[in-house]
């Protein structure tokens, strides 16, 4: 039923009474504001609670009632099959009434009118709301400041909803909008920023802060609306011209706007300092503005290179960055936001591939010239801009600023790395490089390197000498000189593949790093972190004559006093031992230090990242190293303890399956002598009504395929985990092949047993998988059917009777002629169905006949006139030259066994049966041969004393060696079913064979050795 106005206090009630502190009172109220959200007139209901001037003062529930018209119009403003949503009629009431309330003194439900609005644009807009836009721009022509403020607050919402549309007519759309609103938008913009100086100007001299408040007010809505329209300006200068990299067409508002851009900042910065103390309304404003119009730049040149690399942009922009970086105001040393900000904008010219020069060919002799020629011809004169504006003496002077200013940790640094060490060394890993001052120096440093690698390496070398020179490794207090060669230190590290040119990293280790590792000094810590750093980073470079003593190194930084340090040099040890040349025999002493080192920093270490740090490292050793089993004890009572205190961290729960499942590969077959843990673990990982399973069943499952793989026996405790892979595939086949090869090692593991407990899971998981899945998903199934067969031919053929039915469907089926992925589940389904017959002849004879394998064949589309039997014989035929060396055997005695029917269709496909079985025959068995060398070569897999332990892989290969097909002869089968075939047949069979060709007679003879 629907709301009407007579509803309206009864809503409004609701509302206020679903914030009361009473659950006696919210409760209900917010089940009946849920149960009102789909009837009609419930958004209008809410639209006047939101609008009503006597409701003025009531701003939470207001709020409230924008909140639910906003979730409203997320579900039901589209209409949807499952609800009536909202009617057309109420949705033009709504719209209008949207725009009649544009004065809206609280700034907070301001915000969310302008999000109903964007909302609704993002749905109505051209089609049913073709208005909106001249509505809005009609009510700014006399509209006082606040009213301004909204409608661009309104407009900037709405532009940004758009622009995210991609299809090509809403792209059109915007740049017809941006096509509409530019001029007015930049010219009111051009005009504000005028009235602002003016009044910042006014402000300064008065030297009164609390004078004129209403005229602050007044100025601080301009300033804020000013901001607004900055804002919007760039969304449709981003958004409403196509990127000039693809079009390569000039974008005039680029070369308009970023110049005055520029002038802004210029203008502003001044009053940073100005407003710093009287006016902390103003200042923030100044910090936000001068950010932001910073921001603009850099979105504008992403956008838009070519345009931002005219002459009147780029060289402007860039002298302005470089001269604030080098040598801003003392002032502007604590912006730290606007000096990022201009950091950045050197760093993504640096970087900008447009500017780069392009590596093409071209065509001679052509009259017109191309986009790549554009392009180059562009870029070109942009590289000759950045040439005259980045000559050598400046690229120097940036180089050492960066490393002497902005690398050197200040005395806030120490103090936050004293109180918050492990917060410390995340701080580049946890933060975006462009949110604090140092690391984003550091990315710029980066970058300029790499474009200058040839003229700053050496003085990249000269900065570290003499810093080293200034602080010799004895040195101890903190000094300027230290601080300075924990930068050049950090400079070194940072840029390790270009420097090792110009530096012999064993000098620099023997001469000073080792020495510095030694002096156990607290205030080497410092000096400490970034040697970690170096080792981990220098990696490349440590020869084998040095490996020895940096891995010590290491592992004593790996003891230090400092979390920070400690940490540091776990991240450099993963580097040094997944590294391809890691020399396992000049680490192995020191394994059992490094397990203890790790076991106490991850019960020391409080943050969730620190945690995943330490635990890499152990999952990396233990994936590496050969020396596991020793430490087998200790490492399964600190994974017990790990996942006990780990409860609801499942990104860090995730870490710790990685790493049991590598150590239970490192275990092998001796992983028994962990189940007690490993078992619990699994089964909480693999449970899909865990609250956890999203995260934690994948890396659970490949654990459990690990287990299996290396276990030597089966348990019951594992054989009553599998009804949960049941559940798993259920839910979807995302894990499938990590699911096949767990089906596939409980049938080669678990055999008889399995079998007996498991049947109905094994038949319903098969019944799943086949016919649901794609080729590929099929190819990786139809194996583990084979093998399940092969183990198990009577007792298994009956149980997956659905699945067989399916197999002849998809054998029957066509469309396989041009797809190499369907021809082979083809042949593979074929060779499965041909080894039933071979061994379970009477099921197949009874599974061909039955009527749902018709219907099955009728739904499909698999038109059969003929015996079902037949017809499959001639996939057999038709498939042979597709299937492997196994399934041609396999094939041929299927055929063979085709002969002893009492069938006169078989003597018309006698030619072809005996030249398939000809050439099995006479072409031997390829496969078998490969098998039985590689389970020669394996031997038994892995011993242990006296005992013999066979792997998985060794069991799979001794099932396929003793396969019935192996031991059985095709030749003698074939010779036998011959002679019942004449028997049944007489003259028909003679006449038949006295029609072979000659030559596959004489095949036939050879093959059967026959006289």
């Amino acid at each position: 039923m629907a709301l009407s106005a007579s509803d309206l206090q009864a809503v409004y009630s609701l509302l206020a009474n679903s914030m009361s502190g009473d659950e006696s009172v919210r409760k209900p109220a917010e089940a009946a504001l849920s149960q009102s959200e789909s009837r009609p007139g419930f958004c209008s209901c809410l639209m006047e609670v939101i609008t009503a001037k006597d409701l003025a003062s009531q701003v939470d529930v207001r709020l409230l009632a924008s909140v639910y018209f906003k979730n409203s119009i997320n579900r039901y403003w589209r209409n949807r099959r499952d609800s009536s949503g909202i009617s057309s009629e109420e949705k033009n009431h709504l719209r209008q009434k949207l725009l009649s309330h544009l004065r809206e003194e609280n700034e907070k439900i301001a915000v969310m009118l302008a999000v109903l609005i964007s909302k609704i644009a993002r749905f109505d807009y051209p089609k049913e709301w073709p208005e909106l836009f001249s509505v809005l721009a009609h009510q700014l022509q006399s509209a006082d400041v606040l009213s301004s403020h909204r409608i661009f607050m309104i407009l900037f919402r709405t532009l940004k909803e758009l622009s995210t549309k991609r299809l090509t007519a809403d792209q059109r759309n915007f740049a017809e909008i941006s096509s509409h609103f530019f001029d007015y938008c930049w010219r009111l913009w051009q005009s504000d920023v005028q009235t602002i100086l003016h009044g910042f100007s006014a402000l300064v001299q008065s030297f009164n802060p609390n004078a004129l408040k209403q005229h602050h007010d007044e100025l601080y809505l301009t300033s804020e609306r000013w901001l607004l329209c900055l804002k919007i300006t760039r969304q449709l200068i981003v958004s409403g011209f196509q990127s000039d990299a693809k079009c390569i067409q000039e974008v005039q508002p680029v070369k308009e706007v970023s110049p005055a851009l520029l002038n802004a900042i210029q203008s502003l910065l001044p009053y940073y300092s100005s407003f710093q103390k009287g006016y902390p309304q103003f200042w923030d404003f100044i910090k936000r503005a001068c950010t932001k119009l910073m921001k603009v730049l850099v979105t504008i040149q992403g956008r838009h290179p070519y345009s931002f690399g005219d002459k009147s942009v780029l060289p402007p922009v860039m002298d302005f960055c470089l001269n604030k970086i080098v040598d801003p105001e003392p002032d502007l040393l604590s912006f730290e936001q606007f000096l990022i900000q201009c950091m950045v904008m050197v760093k993504c010219v640096l970087e900008c591939k447009e500017y780069k020069p392009i590596l093409s060919g071209r065509v001679m002799d052509e009259n017109a010239i191309t986009l790549e020629q554009m392009k180059k011809n562009i870029s070109s004169a942009v590289r000759g801009v950045l040439t005259s504006l980045l000559p050598s003496e400046r690229l120097i002077l940036l180089c050492n600023v960066l490393i002497r200013r902005y690398f050197v940790l200040t005395a806030s640094d120490l103090e936050e790395w004293y109180q918050y060490p492990e917060s410390f060394h995340h701080e580049q890993d946890v933060i975006q490089w462009t949110e604090k001052l140092r690391p984003c120096a550091e990315a710029l440093y980066i970058v300029l390197f790499e474009n200058y690698s040839q003229l700053l390496g050496p003085v990249v070398v000269s900065i570290l000498q003499e810093a080293m020179n200034g602080c010799p490794s004895s040195v101890t207090e903190i000094t300027p000189g230290l601080l300075l060669k924990d930068a050049a230190y950090g400079a070194a590290a940072y840029v390790y593949y270009e420097l090792s040119n110009y530096l012999s990293f064993k000098d620099w280790f023997n001469g000073a790093l080792s020495l510095e590792l030694s002096n156990d000094h607290p205030n080497m810590r410092i000096i400490h972190r970034k040697v970690a750093l170096i080792l981990g980073q220098w990696v490349s470079e440590i020869k084998d004559d040095i490996k020895r003593p940096v891995y010590c190194g290491l592992i004593r930084l790996l003891q230090d006093r400092d979390l920070s340090v400690r940490l540091a040099a776990c991240r450099s040890l993963c580097s040094h031992i997944e590294d391809a040349n890691f020399s396992e025999k000049d680490f192995g002493d020191l394994l059992p230090v490094c397990w203890d080192s790790c076991f106490k920093l991850i019960e020391e270490v409080q943050e969730f990242d620190s945690k995943v740090q330490v635990l890499n490292l152990i999952s990396v050793l233990i994936g590496h190293v050969s020396k596991v089993i020793p430490f087998a004890n200790k490492l399964v009572e600190f994974f017990q303890k790990v996942w006990e205190e780990s409860s609801g961290e499942s990104l860090l729960q995730i870490q710790l399956l990685i790493a049991l499942r590598n150590f239970v590969v490192a275990l092998g077959y001796q992983s028994p002598s962990c189940y007690n843990v490993l078992l619990p673990i699994l089964q909480k990982g693999i449970d899909i009504n865990s609250p956890d399973e999203l995260n934690l069943l994948e890396d659970s499952m490949l654990l459990w395929e690990a287990i299996l793989s290396h276990a030597p026996t089966m348990v019951p405790q594992l054989l009553t985990y599998f009804p949960c892979l049941v559940e798993i595939m259920e839910r979807s086949f995302d894990h499938l092949q990590v699911a096949v090869s767990i089906i596939e090692s409980y049938i080669i593991l678990g055999g008889t047993e399995f079998l007996s407990m498991h049947a109905s899971s094994v038949a319903k998981l098969l019944d799943l998988i086949v016919g649901n899945v794609n080729d590929k998903g099929l190819l990786s199934t139809l194996p583990v059917i084979d093998i399940l067969i092969q183990c198990f031919p009577i007792e298994v053929p009956p149980l997956i009777s659905s699945t067989l039915q399916k197999l002849i469907v998809i054998c029957l089926s066509g469309g396989d002629d041009l797809d190499p992925s369907k021809t082979a589940v083809k042949a593979s389904s074929a060779a499965i169905l041909a080894r039933i017959l071979v061994m379970n002849t009477n099921f197949l004879g009874q599974l061909v006949v039955e009527p749902s394998l018709q219907l099955l064949l009728q739904q499909a589309g698999a038109a059969v006139e003929e015996n079902i039997l037949l017809c499959l014989v001639d996939i057999w035929l038709d498939k042979v030259d597709n299937a492997s060396s196994n399934q041609r055997k396999i094939f041929g005695f299927a055929l063979s066994i085709i002969l002893t029917l009492r069938l006169p269709q078989v003597l018309d496909k006698l030619d072809q049966i005996l030249s398939v079985c000809t050439s099995v025959i006479l072409g031997g068995n390829d496969d078998l041969t490969e098998e039985e060398s590689s389970g020669d070569n394996m031997g038994s897999s892995m011993s242990h004393g006296e005992g013999i332990v066979p792997s998985k892989e060794f069991r799979k290969r001794q099932i396929k060696i003793l396969d019935p097909i192996n031991q059985l002869s095709l030749e003698n089968s074939v010779r036998d079913n011959l002679q019942t075939c004449a028997a049944f047949h007489g003259e028909s069979f003679n006449s038949v064979i006295g029609r072979m060709h000659p030559s596959a007679f004489a095949q036939l003879k050879q093959a059967l050795k026959m006289p």
